[in-house]
């Protein structure tokens, strides 16, 4: 039988539970990047030394030492299993698996409902690279090479292209307008004017653009 492509999504996770268990350095990297996203980052771990202990103050992160119980798990959206122990990481996945939380179990694709992609950001701008948690490092080589090609500007100009589709919006009411002035603003001639000139220019450069629909 032929496994079914993964399902991608950008999710919210600000204000929501994801616990972490494990004490080691991909645990914290792990912790760090769900902190990052506003999520309400819980760390469960037997033994808690000082780096993990002043991330957890640093990241805002609620930390729990003691060891693994499914009931840490109550109420997360997420949790990842990044323990030394196979047999507890196996516990937690069974354990989420019961209680409907999305498990990832670090370096054991099997027992994984998600992957965490490599990821280049650019301001509000992200591209994520998937490979089945086959490679990981594939992955890191992809993203090395995409940082190269997708720089600041590229985020810069994101958040330009967000004020001119509201603007857009306001001002054209035929759809099929709208459309075709938001895929000419973000097509790659409007960006190379956007890297080539200023600020002010491309903003008169959209401006015209908009006015040949109105």
């Amino acid at each position: 039988m032929v496994a079914m492509a993964k399902y991608p999504i950008f999710l919210e996770m600000t204000g929501r539970r994801a616990v972490v268990i494990g004490a080691g350095a991909v645990a914290i990297r792990k912790a760090e990047s769900l902190s990052a996203c506003g999520a309400r980052v819980v760390i469960v771990s037997e033994h808690a030394d000082k780096i993990l202990t002043d991330f957890s103050l640093k990241a805002n992160a609620e930390l729990i030492e003691s060891r693994y119980s499914k009931n840490y798990l109550a109420g997360a959206v997420l949790a990842i299993a990044a323990t030394n122990d196979t047999q507890v990481n196996e516990q937690i996945y069974h354990d989420c698996q019961e209680l409907e939380v999305l498990c990832n179990v670090v370096d054991k694709p099997e027992l994984c409902d998600f992957f965490v992609p490599a990821v280049v950001s650019r301001g509000d701008l992200q591209i994520a690279i998937g490979t089945e948690g086959h490679s990981p490092a594939y992955a890191g080589h992809l993203r090395k090479k995409l940082e190269q090609i997708f720089t600041e500007k590229h985020g810069e100009f994101l958040a330009e292209l967000e004020k001119m589709r509201s603007l857009v919006i306001e001002r054209l009411s035929n759809v099929s307008d709208r459309k075709a002035v938001l895929g000419s603003l973000a097509g790659d001639d409007s960006f190379e004017y956007f890297e080539k000139n200023s600020l002010e220019e491309w903003r008169r450069h959209a401006e015209e653009t908009i006015k040949r629909y109105e």
